[in-house]
Order: C-alpha cells, then sequence, then structure tokens
C-alpha cells in the first residue's frame, strides 16, 4: 500500500463544491471501525482550504476515485436530493477474476450490512434493498500462470455503472456473478489477490471511481468530475496493455 500523500488531489473547487481524488487506503470520516486511522478525508480538505466540507457520498476506505464535498449544509440538502433520487451517474473501473460476458446488468437485491460498532441500535431484520449495477467488459487477458485449479488465470477489465448506492453494493454484486474484485478481502479470493500483491505490486482493492456527472445544485449547469487512476491501477492496465479499452482522461499524465 502507497503511502497516504500530505494533499489531496483537488480535481474541482468552486464557491459551493469541491471534488477530490481520494486515494486507496484513506477513510472519509472518522470510523469507530478503525478507531486507529489518524487522518480522514473531511478533516484534510477542510484544512487544505480552510473550511468545512459536508460529504454528499462515500467511498469504501480501499475505493479510490471521486469523493465530492459540498461547502455548506444549504447546498448539501440541494445536492444530496440527486443523489436520492440515484440522478447522479458515476462510472467505476474494477479488475475481476475471470472473463464476464461483454455487458450486463446485475440486479440483485442487497440487506443492509450492519457494523458490529456503529450499527448496534440499528434494525437488524429490515428486508433487502433493491439495487442494480450496470457493467460492461471493456478488456481481458488469459495469463499463462496457475494460481488456482486451472494452468491459467484469466482477468477483466470492467466499467461499472450503479444506479442504486448500497454499501458495497459494487463488490457484492460482483461476488454474486462470480467475479469478484481482485484485491477485495472480504468478497475476492486470497489466492488471486495474493499473486496481484506479489508479482504485480497490486496489494490494493483494484475498484475507483474514475468518473461523476450530476446537475450543479445551485447553478444548474452540468457538472462532469475526472479522477485519473492511481499508479497502481494505471500500472497494471499498461501491463496488461488495456490502455486504448479505456478513455485516456482516465490514465494519469506521464
Amino acid at each position: 500500500m502507497n503511502p497516504l500523500p500530505e494533499q489531496l488531489p483537488i480535481i474541482y473547487q468552486d464557491e459551493y463544491l469541491v471534488a477530490i481524488n481520494k486515494p486507496s487506503g484513506l477513510l472519509v470520516h472518522r470510523s469507530m471501525i478503525d478507531r486507529h486511522e489518524t487522518r480522514f478525508a473531511m478533516q484534510m480538505v477542510r484544512d487544505q482550504i480552510g473550511q468545512r466540507v459536508y460529504p454528499l457520498h462515500r467511498l469504501d476506505k480501499p475505493t479510490s476515485g471521486v469523493l465530492l464535498f459540498a461547502l455548506s449544509p444549504e447546498v448539501a440538502k440541494l445536492a444530496g436530493e440527486q443523489f436520492q433520487q440515484h440522478s447522479v451517474s458515476k462510472s467505476y473501473l474494477a479488475i475481476v477474476r475471470g472473463v464476464t460476458d461483454e455487458k450486463g446488468l446485475i440486479d440483485h437485491a442487497l440487506r443492509e450490512q450492519l457494523d458490529k460498532i456503529t450499527d448496534r441500535k440499528a434494525q437488524k431484520d429490515k428486508p433487502a434493498q433493491d439495487a442494480i449495477t450496470h457493467y460492461r467488459r471493456l478488456a481481458d487477458i488469459e495469463l499463462p500462470v496457475c494460481i488456482d485449479r486451472y494452468p491459467t488465470s484469466r482477468y477483466s477489465l470492467l466499467q461499472l455503472t450503479p444506479e442504486t448506492g448500497r454499501k458495497h453494493q459494487i463488490r457484492r454484486h460482483l461476488k454474486h456473478i462470480s467475479h469478484p474484485i481482485i484485491g477485495d478481502a472480504k468478497h475476492g479470493k486470497g489466492k488471486h489477490n495474493r499473486y496481484f500483491a506479489r508479482h504485480l505490486a497490486a496489494g490494493r482493492l483494484l475498484l475507483s471511481c474514475v468518473e461523476m456527472s450530476l446537475t450543479h445544485p445551485v447553478t444548474g449547469s452540468g457538472l462532469s468530475f475526472v479522477a485519473p487512476l492511481d499508479q497502481t491501477m494505471s500500472n497494471i492496465i499498461r501491463k496488461f496493455c488495456w490502455e486504448e479499452s479505456i478513455p485516456q482522461k482516465w490514465l494519469p499524465v506521464t
């Protein structure tokens, strides 16, 4: 895991909103689950721009990419309505085990995952919530290495567009179709995760929110934020010769 930077990359800022490219391994805010952590995206952005920020959505700690904050409670309320209405478009890139269909829709309801510490008072028998994820296979590869029970190992590069925003939705949906994300310690397969970590210098969850589009909550103009991949994911894409399969704006400038 690469060390966290002292300054977070700001990819957009005006008087109402600020968007950053969150690195893998950084929590969005303080959590009892990771009590040993001392750095959080909220506090780091607040210190960088000199004012309070209000997160509009969340990314898992190991997931990188676009993370958007409002700069006032009023703007947070306006922008939050778009997230609640599922009118915000998000594109994720993931590297998964196996070769998926060319494209597909995962319509699989998910029960809310409760944290033992922070959700002790939450209702534990809630019905499963609707959850929908669209995916498209951008590229695939077959490596001449025996990692599991087959003489070769196959992987896919996916673009994913979730319609809903359930906790760990993409990770759980890809496990559901038997194509877990590489580096997913909870939903993936250890042998493949260890191979990528030891032989490909990729010891993180290979999932990133590379682009997000929404309507500006104050001006009404269209907004689109792009968060280029970090070195770990971009190195894998180059090593597998997948650069031509994705928009160049999703790759870091070299």
